[in-house]
Formats: structure tokens, C-alpha cells, sequence
């Protein structure tokens, strides 16, 4: 029988986009899926949304946080909730291609993999594409990512039978970069899906948008993280700045 596996989708006032995160989901030609919703308090229409896909697809679970608490505790209570023996994530608002399960599970086996990602395309908030392909060097080491974080939250998958359900940075920002850091720090390096399996939403008025509160975050990571002081994380801000500007325009193509 193919392997359980636990989708993580955290959720925050999402309604215009979350029904066709999950159709993308449920379009998959792999089905042998759970996918676990963590609604982190909304106040739209996003859990009423929710609730009728659950009533025709008994693999969609909804859980509810009772206050606002950041994707990063929704997606630990959503890890704790799994019960796959592969734990992919999913945001509220991307879409997955519908063989990004098949293809990525067979990468995985064929290659015996803990742990992957695939390349991704941009669209806006109207899913019109933007012609901006997002890749990643063919091996991803701990040291290439330390300074870039080439993997997209949505194209990842890792076995949790062996590598065990890891816990998830409480920071509100940039806890998937630190999630990846973690793993590749175990299995030493991170090798891609070379092919777009997923679609990532650029919204305009998400927080991502503004590069300056970006680097505030990616700052954070270098000195609550990884335990630096302000003039190490100081040097790495310059240094992932460095690799922004020059390194990973060879990874990033429009197309």
C-alpha cells in the first residue's frame, strides 16, 4: 500500500485563496493524502470554506486554534496532528501541480532521499503567472543554504518514519528556513526535484513583500537562531544580501 502522507496547511483569513489550495490538493495523482488544517483564528469566511470541502473529502481535517498565535505554532500543531509517514507542507494560498506528490515520492525512492524539493513558479493574487521560475543549485548543502534559503515551503517533503516529526521554530517569520536548516544539518545536503512541481502566490499586501522587513527577519534567524551575536548576524545579513544580488539570479530565471 503507498505511504500516508500528512499535508500541513496553516490558515489566517484565507478564503480567497484556500479553496483552490485544496482543490490543487485534491487533484493529485497520488491520493493517498491527509491533509491537516490549522486555522489560526481567522476572522472571514475561511473555516465556513473549509468545513463544506470537508463534508465530500474525509481526508481534509480542520483543527482551530482559539487565538492568533503565527504559522509557526499552527504548523507544529499540525505536525503533531500527522500521521503520515511523509509530512509535506502546503501555504493557504500556493498551489501544487497535480503529479507534485507522484513525482516527488518516486524522486525520493528512486534516489533514497530523507528529504526534497522542487523548483516552483510566482503568480499573483489573481493566480495570473508572473514568468518568474525560482530554482535551486542541483545539491543543496548546509553551507549554500546558511546564506540563501533556496527551498520553497510548499515543494518540500521529508520522511518522518526516519528522520521523526521535527519541531518547528516559534518565531512568527522565516520558521520553514530554519526548518530546512535543521534538516540538512542532519543529512548534510538537499537534493531537488529539478522540475516545477508547485505555484507560489506573490500577494501584495503580504508581509513578504517588503524586502526591509525581510532582512529584519532573516536577521533574527543569525542571532536568535543560530545563537549569533549582532555583529556576526550583522556580517551574515551582508553575506546573504552578497548572495541575493549575485549568487541566486543563476537559480531564479524568467521564462
Amino acid at each position: 500500500m503507498d505511504s500516508l502522507v500528512s499535508i500541513i496547511t496553516p490558515t489566517y483569513n484565507s478564503e480567497k485563496f484556500i479553496s483552490a489550495t485544496i482543490q490543487s490538493v485534491q487533484k493529485q495523482t497520488y491520493s493517498n493524502w491527509e491533509l491537516i488544517i490549522i486555522d489560526d483564528f481567522s476572522t472571514d469566511k475561511t473555516v465556513e470554506i473549509i468545513n463544506n470541502e470537508i463534508k465530500s473529502d474525509a481526508r481534509i481535517k480542520l483543527y482551530s486554534l482559539t487565538k492568533n498565535e503565527g504559522t509557526g505554532v499552527a504548523r507544529n500543531h499540525g505536525v503533531d496532528k500527522s500521521k503520515g509517514s511523509y509530512i509535506s507542507f502546503l501555504d493557504s494560498d500556493d498551489l501544487w501541480k497535480p503529479n507534485k506528490l507522484e513525482r516527488q515520492l518516486n524522486f525520493m525512492k528512486e534516489n533514497n532521499l530523507l528529504f526534497t524539493f522542487s523548483f516552483y513558479e510566482c503568480i499573483d493574487d489573481a493566480g495570473i503567472d508572473l514568468n518568474i521560475r525560482k530554482e535551486a543549485p542541483g545539491l543543496t548543502t548546509y553551507k549554500k543554504l546558511f546564506f540563501c534559503n533556496y527551498i520553497g515551503n510548499s515543494t518540500v517533503i521529508y520522511n518522518a518514519e526516519i528522520l521523526g516529526k521535527i519541531p518547528i521554530n516559534q518565531i512568527r517569520k522565516r520558521q520553514d528556513w530554519m526548518l530546512w536548516l535543521t534538516i540538512v544539518k542532519k543529512i548534510k545536503a538537499a537534493q531537488p526535484v529539478p522540475e516545477v512541481l508547485a505555484y507560489y502566490r506573490i500577494r501584495n499586501n503580504s508581509i513578504s513583500s517588503s524586502k526591509m522587513d525581510l532582512l529584519k527577519f532573516n536577521f533574527n534567524v543569525y542571532h536568535k537562531f543560530h545563537k549569533m551575536n549582532y555583529f556576526a548576524s550583522f556580517g551574515c545579513i551582508m553575506l546573504f544580501i552578497f548572495t541575493q544580488l549575485i549568487i541566486k539570479p543563476r537559480y531564479s530565471k524568467k521564462i
